[in-house]
């Protein structure tokens, strides 16, 4: 039995990939298994399985243990950027820079609370740095702050990783704490709140369509496209009513008259704009008339499509049909003539039943021709990833140049590339449960490598004072989330889904968002800003842990 006990307790890249796979099977068992009144630390068990195989002797050949920890880390990172990059930039639009705000205080905050630990207590920066990322629960920060400190000093430091691992579990337990907290302290009533949330939903819908009728003598002769220079915006005018009750689908040459009503899509800042060409009224037609026109939703598969203006495609002369809306990344944008198509899109047609069925075999509307991901989008990106974050920056103050990291490079690649490569005919979608697999993958990787990485040293650290890392890491936890808990409620005046979905994304906690959702049947509001507060979260993260070994080590 001598080659089994060598091939747990030995060397070599087979040894490695055995205990590896074993630790990462055992921690997502262990998430299913073990839960605390529904909470789980989910799979950061494979940290504490990895953890617990090292300190018996069961250790990675070091080679492997770099590849696994740097190549996971990337694919997690990377297909973060993948998800959040169609609406980083969008998210900033409407109160989406209040919440970001807010969230960027929660991050700052966290980051200043580390540091005068360290300068009062004399703990080690680099230890304090693992705390600190292990109390907000953010797994790509400890890899930025771990790669920052291999650069500066061509060591590594377990202390990080055991410091992360300390405050990890009280990071997850703390942010729903939090969460009860607000609700204690400003006496929240979860059914008031929920009517609350309908009624702002309904007076605040994005994008709506409002049916006008003319009755600005400007109008009269006018085509839709000086119409959209009178009123000083992209006018989409998805349907149009003569006097006489005839039924139109227009482009932008028809011409209109005073009395025509039309049918405008529209987001809420141009309403006012809108209502100056007459009153606002009603389009009601006979069922006949109603069969006349059908809405459908069409999904973009065809990948030469892939980064084409919709201007370009002439869709209204060609089909007569009128793209009125496209939902992209849990996100309503205006089909604007403007704006590019990416694959994956779904795309809202007003026409003729015959013609909006043709326009399905331009646009492909097959589901399964998107599941196959696109690697070489994937893989290049990753390459172009990682020489962004491998760039020295030289920066002043700073004795050493600032690098982006694998983690923030990566990261800001996947988020302009899945942004604006469709501009450049670059296809970068892939589907959420592609998306998925790849990011479980990368974390389960690289919570293994840093397991047992820190394993040798975890116990003996524990025991020698380590313990005192848990507190240091629940006071980094609870004096953020609680300053913007208040700040969100009182200054903000958010309601108190939202309020929970920005808490949680300020710490990008998963298990917190999970918690949320659960608080309300009605609403999504939980999700939507935790989506919006996301991505600048994380990428502050994964640039605040390089920061501090950099500045404070």
């Amino acid at each position: 039995m001598d080659w089994l006990k060598s091939l747990f307790f030995g060397s070599g890249i087979p040894h490695s990939i055995l205990i590896l796979t074993i630790a990462i099977a055992g921690g997502i068992y262990l998430s299913h298994r073990l839960k605390f009144k529904g909470i789980t630390i989910g799979i950061t068990w494979i940290l504490f399985c990895a953890i617990v195989m090292s300190h018996f002797g069961m250790h990675l050949d070091p080679d492997v243990e770099t590849f696994a920890k740097d190549f996971g880390l990337i694919l997690f990172v990377y297909s973060i950027g993948l998800q959040v990059g169609p609406s980083f930039f969008s998210s900033f639009g409407k109160g989406g820079i209040k919440l970001n705000i807010l969230a960027i205080s929660g991050v700052l905050l966290s980051c200043v609370i580390a540091l005068l630990i360290h300068i009062i207590s004399q703990e080690d920066m680099a230890t304090m740095t693992g705390v600190l990322f292990g109390a907000v629960t953010n797994t790509p920060g400890l890899g930025a702050a771990q790669q920052a400190y291999s650069d500066i000093t061509s060591t590594t430091n377990p202390d990080i990783a055991s410091g992360y691992a300390m405050a990890y579990p009280l990071g997850v337990v703390g942010i729903i704490l939090s969460l009860l907290a607000m609700r204690w302290f400003f006496k929240i009533k979860l059914d008031k709140e929920e009517q609350r949330v309908a009624t702002e939903s309904e007076a605040q819908k994005e994008i709506e369509h409002i049916d006008i009728l003319l009755a600005n003598p400007q109008v009269e002769g006018a085509s839709i496209r000086e119409l959209s220079s009178l009123c000083n915006m992209n006018l989409i005018v998805s349907r149009l009513v003569r006097p006489d009750g005839e039924d139109e689908l227009p482009d932008v040459d028809t011409i209109l008259h005073v009395g025509d009503r039309i049918r405008v899509v529209i987001d809420q800042d141009h309403k006012k704009s809108v209502l100056l060409l007459g009153l606002e009224t009603t389009i009601q037609t006979d069922s006949k008339q109603q069969a006349h026109l059908v809405s459908r939703n069409i999904i973009v598969t065809k990948a030469e499509l892939n980064g084409k203006r919709i201007g370009d495609l002439n869709v209204r002369a060609t089909y007569h049909v009128s793209i009125t809306r496209i939902r992209r990344a849990g996100i309503e944008l205006l089909a604007t003539r403007d704006l590019y198509l990416q694959l994956g899109d779904r795309i809202t047609v007003v026409g003729e039943e015959r013609a909006v069925e043709k326009i399905e075999k331009l646009f492909g509307n097959s589901s399964k021709k998107l599941e196959m991901p696109n690697l070489v989008s994937i893989f290049a990106g990753i390459a172009l990833g990682v020489l962004v974050g491998l760039m020295p920056i030289m920066l002043p103050g700073l004795s050493q140049p600032f690098k982006l990291g694998l983690a923030g490079g990566s990261l800001i690649v996947a988020i302009l590339m899945s942004c604006f490569g469709p501009k450049m005919h670059i296809v970068t979608y892939t589907t959420s449960s592609a998306n998925l697999m790849i990011r479980e993958i990368g974390i389960a990787m690289f919570l293994a490598a840093v397991g047992f990485g820190a394993g040798k040293t975890f116990i003996p650290t524990l025991l020698n004072g380590g313990y005192v890392w848990i507190g240091y890491g629940l006071l980094i936890t609870l004096i953020p989330l609680l300053t913007i808990g208040i700040l969100g409620r009182k200054w903000l005046k958010l309601d108190y889904f939202t309020l929970m979905g920005v808490m949680a994304g300020s710490t990008t906690n998963p298990p917190a968002l999970s918690y949320a959702t659960t608080m309300s049947t009605t609403n999504d509001r939980s999700a939507v800003a935790y989506s919006t507060v996301y991505p600048l979260t994380m990428f502050l993260r994964v640039l605040t842990g390089q920061l501090m070994i950099l500045l404070f080590l």
